[in-house]
């Protein structure tokens, strides 16, 4: 039973992404700009499915920077982050 609960969650949760244009195309990967923060970038994207970052001080500022990546299938979108927010993205199998 459980498992039957846990398996038509996931699909609505499936169906919710995709209806609300979430995922890796090339229209999603249009939408994100330079500047956007991670949770601005899972919002049109979804979760990443890899990557982090790594953080510090110096001189007495916080820096910070990391990729993270979005794959399905063949498509890959690598996005950068300096700071907290998109420095560069790049994508292929498009």
């Amino acid at each position: 039973m459980k498992t039957r609960i846990l398996r038509s969650l996931a699909m609505l949760a499936l169906l919710l992404v995709v209806a609300c244009g979430g995922g890796i195309s090339q229209d999603s990967y249009d939408k994100i700009k330079d500047g956007m923060t991670l949770e601005e970038v899972e919002a049109i994207l979804g979760k990443h499915t890899g990557g982090g970052g790594a953080g510090g001080e110096a001189m007495g500022m916080k820096i910070s920077a990391g990729a993270y990546k979005w794959e399905d299938g063949s498509k890959l979108i690598t996005i950068t982050f300096k700071n907290d927010k998109v420095s560069a993205k790049v994508k292929s199998g498009f």
